[in-house]
């Protein structure tokens, strides 16, 4: 991760939470494109691995995400500055609407841009989970993991965070069995070399 001052840290969250309407996943676009597009902060992968820990951590995605990278970037500090960032915007724009929302709420332009906005937070978020997973998808697992993942959820209701847990053991149980496997070919290699040098 590049390093950053503190005033570039919390203008750049300020700004992911002054424009980005829906929170929460509806950020993930803005945070990917600040933080590795233009910034170049992190790599594709270090951001998929953000949103990783973040997700596994109880907290709103935003707040969570720009605590981790704040961190990374700047230290306790960094962290202060990029969660002030992200939270001032949408702190005062809904103390600003929680005042006036009842007086207007029943206006039929105020509802006809609700009924327009609510459609703009979708297609974001599967915006965000496209580009994530054409970067986080590469390999079988991770296809299998994330089908196993969405079936779980639809079909038996398995909480977001077992999913986690569970997706983290099955990571956990490739990787050895790989390294097994590595360790075996090599075993299986180094055997065949010691025969054919006793038969010379």
């Amino acid at each position: 991760m590049k390093k950053t001052s503190l005033a570039e840290l919390f203008l750049t969250f300020f700004k992911i939470g002054a424009f980005t309407f829906g929170g929460g996943y509806a950020m993930l676009p803005l945070i990917q494109r600040e933080v590795v597009n233009v910034k170049k902060w992190l790599s594709e992968d270090e951001f998929g691995d953000v949103l990783a820990v973040t997700q596994s951590a109880p907290g709103a995605l935003a707040v969570n995400s720009s605590v981790f990278i704040g961190y990374n970037l700047a230290g306790l500090p960094g962290a202060t500055v990029a969660v002030l960032g992200s939270v001032l915007p949408s702190f005062f724009i809904i103390l600003v609407v929680a005042t006036f929302f009842t007086q207007f709420s029943s206006q039929p332009i105020v509802q006809r841009m609700f009924y327009g906005i609510r459609p703009a937070v979708v297609a974001l978020i599967a915006y965000a989970v496209l580009k994530l997973g054409k970067n986080i998808l590469v390999t079988s697992l991770g296809y299998f993991i994330a089908l196993a993942v969405l079936l779980l959820h639809l079909l038996f209701g398995i909480s977001p965070i077992q999913n986690i847990f569970l997706a983290a053991i099955a990571g956990v149980v490739h990787h050895h069995l790989t390294e097994h496997r590595k360790i075996r070919s090599e075993e299986i290699i180094t055997n065949k070399k010691k025969q054919e040098e006793n038969h010379k």
